[in-house]
């Protein structure tokens, strides 16, 4: 197939040089084939016509076969139209057009018979079309093509401006149907697997796609193109994990040493739970096995992964390498690096902090005591992937919140070493497992999926905004307890004035209602040292109530804090909202959130509200979150390092599909772990061919 129909648009009856350059900017078509691939979004029914008396407002489309049996112009400047009476035997209609009145007038013609599609409206007693669409019946087949199914393609605006409408592509593509043999059509997939999954030959499932003869047509072919999408993404991913194991051997960690069993006897600072001492020992058996350790770690907020990080990177202390712990901000990689100094204190370990706030003279020497080995564990921000940076020996990188990273910069820190470290990944946003076998497919997937014993569930209500009363007496009631506050605003992007402006306005209230408390504020526009000031003040308790936007989303651990309120709630996504929610909670008392919103909202912001306030199970609000908002809003999509973009299928509903693609794909990997068979040589060409120009990121994580 992508041999034959590599012809470039501009060369097809009817397009031209202009037409194809708005198909290349607007949708990315350049070529036939990928013409071929832009699939209808929807499809009308033309199979009933109806007779003019039978006609009725509420109609929205209907089809009418007669003759138009006048033209008049009438008007003048904007008002000037072209008016045509349209006759059947049962009676009349008014057609309008207000554009393209010359060629419309040039074209039509009296007493010829016209299919015609449009909406009628009443006004007066009489109804009107304004701008149908017209089918001259010019020979007897013409009905008959007319009539059944027709799809419908998506045209943006300049697509419409330069004439390229659905109807222009419908007949571009009839037209090419009519030109094309189906049977040099080339198959992507095999024919073993497609009989396995009962799959229609993607000939025909381009096809009918296009043009089915019926609904009953669509599901079969549809299915088709979810596979064929899921199948090369999968088998994409799954490539890169056989490749990355049969060109990189692990470092063997088969030593438990004095670091990890004195950790572990004496310091380890509460029992680990039952989920923490399962993913601990898959770590175990990664990091003995011989192979590069690859492997994500999913917790809800307040789970205990920075413990599992710990005890990970005094395992490869034991064996003699190093280790990093990267972090998406400076306040985050502070908290880790002194919540690990002091969990590590007095063992022998030189721990260093590393970050864009640390000064020239400090930073030449922990470069220095990076590359001689001095230091074991470095924690740090986006200042570990610089290229002054170097390691002794890193057998072990750590990333929490990979979401944050995009994939190029990862890239750098793998490159710290010859041979690539063991990789572990941490995230405390939940990912529903369609989600994680396409952004992650090529990680091994750990749970933590139990809080520690003595956390409270954080009590989470919905408030509107006319109702705010009640919200401060919930603060004064937990400042007489002796326990925090945050308030949260929706400070989206750095440059929204408005939204600094309700910061500030709430921090002048805030003042105001609560006169003897500290309050504080953060933001995204502080600088770096202001906002470490402030958390430092918040941390040890001085500042009782503190006001900020989601720069205090990811990681910041306050056990003292009992409340968040998340101001304007209906502006934050589900995952977000539960991130901000993890917030508080972290200690033994009750803790609790409260969701204000304005009262006027929509269904889908009622439903978000409604999940919140009914379950605090990270992985239920991430499923329910990729069902109401779709894949492509997920944090950390665009950051995926894709080479597919998903068209065809939806990870919402497509689970089962994907289950089957993965299954498909590595099955191929099994039977041709070469790529050296006759018989699956146009799948791994249509693999290479998808892949394109894109960077190999087949060793990172």
């Amino acid at each position: 197939m992508y041999n034959i129909l590599k012809q470039q648009l501009q060369y097809l009856p009817g397009v031209g040089p202009r037409k194809a350059m708005v198909l290349a900017s607007e949708v990315n078509i350049k070529t036939v084939g990928e013409l071929l691939l832009y699939f209808p979004y929807k499809y009308v029914d033309r199979s009933i016509i109806y007779k003019i008396n039978q006609l009725n407002d509420k109609m929205p489309f209907v089809q009418l076969k007669g003759r138009i049996t006048s033209f008049s112009e009438e008007g003048v400047g904007r008002s000037y139209r072209l008016e045509a009476e349209f006759s059947d035997q049962t009676g009349s209609i008014r057609l309008v057009w207000f554009q393209g009145v010359k060629y419309i007038k040039k074209k039509l013609k009296t007493n010829t018979d016209y299919i015609l599609l449009g909406k009628p409206t009443l006004f007066n007693f009489s109804y009107t079309i304004t701008h149908p669409e017209m089918e001259e019946l010019s020979n007897p087949n013409r009905e008959i093509e007319i009539l059944g199914l027709h799809p419908v393609y998506h045209t943006t605006e300049k697509m419409k401006r330069t004439n390229i409408s659905s109807k222009f592509l419908e007949n571009l593509i009839v037209g090419l149907f009519k030109q094309i043999d189906l049977n040099t059509i080339d198959e992507t997939i095999p024919s073993d697997i497609r009989s396995r999954y009962h799959l229609m030959p993607l000939a025909e499932a381009i096809f009918k796609t296009h043009l089915p003869t019926s609904m009953e047509d669509l599901p079969a072919a549809q299915y088709r193109h979810k596979f064929e999408e899921l199948f090369f993404l999968q088998l994409g991913i799954l490539s890169c994990v056989r490749r990355r194991s049969v060109k990189y051997a692990g470092f063997r960690f088969d030593r438990v040493g004095c670091f990890m069993s004195s950790f572990y006897r004496e310091k380890l600072p509460f029992q680990l739970t039952g989920a923490q001492k399962r993913v601990m020992q898959e770590i175990r058996n990664d990091l003995f096995s011989g192979r590069q350790m690859n492997r994500l770690i999913q917790g809800d907020v307040g789970s205990g992964k920075t413990i599992i990080a710990v005890m990970t990177m005094l395992l490869a202390a034991d064996n003699g390498f190093q280790s990093c712990l990267m972090a998406p901000t400076e306040i985050l990689a502070e908290q880790h690096f002194n919540h690990v100094s002091s969990l590590l204190s007095n063992m022998g370990l030189n721990i260093a902090l590393l970050t864009g706030a640390i000064k020239n003279s400090r930073r030449k020497t922990l470069y220095e005591q990076l590359k001689t080995g001095e230091i074991h564990i470095v924690i740090g921000t986006h200042a570990l992937l610089e290229d002054t940076v170097s390691f002794k020996n890193l057998g072990c990188a750590i990333i929490d919140e990979q979401h944050r990273f995009g994939v190029e910069q990862r890239s750098k820190l793998w490159r710290k070493n010859q041979s690539p470290p063991h990789i572990l990944v941490m995230t405390a946003t939940p990912i529903p497992r369609t989600l994680a076998m396409t952004l992650y497919g090529d990680l091994d997937v750990s749970i933590i999926d139990e809080l520690p014993p003595g956390r409270k569930p954080i009590q989470t209500h919905h408030v509107y905004e006319n109702n705010m009363n009640s919200v401060y007496k919930l603060v004064f009631n937990q400042l007489s307890l002796k326990r925090q506050v945050y308030i949260v605003y929706p400070l989206i992007k750095e440059s929204e004035k408005i939204d600094l402006q309700d910061l500030e306005q709430g921090f002048e209230t805030f003042r105001s209602v609560f006169p003897n408390s500290i309050i504080g504020k953060i933001h995204g526009q502080m600088k770096e040292d202001e906002k470490n000031e402030i958390m430092q003040r918040f941390t040890s308790g001085e500042i009782q109530i503190l006001l900020s936007t989601t720069v205090i989303e990811v990681g910041v651990n306050v056990p003292n804090a009992s409340l968040m309120i998340i101001v304007n709630a209906d502006r934050f996504g589900l995952s977000q909202l539960h991130q901000l929610r993890g917030r508080v909670g972290r200690g033994a008392d009750q803790s609790y959130c409260v969701l204000v919103t304005k009262r006027k909202l929509s269904e889908n912001t009622l439903k978000r509200m409604e999940v919140m306030t009914t379950t605090n199970d990270g992985f239920l609000i991430a499923e329910e979150d990729l069902r109401l908002r779709g894949p492509g809003d997920i944090e950390g999509t665009r950051q995926s390092g894709l080479f597919i973009n998903i068209k065809y299928s939806n990870l919402a509903h497509d689970a089962e599909i994907l289950e089957d693609a993965r299954q498909a794909a590595g099955y191929l990997i099994n039977k041709d772990p070469g790529h050296t068979s006759s018989q699956y040589l146009s799948t791994w060409n249509r693999l290479s061919q998808l892949r394109g120009e894109t960077q190999d990121y087949s060793v990172i994580s």
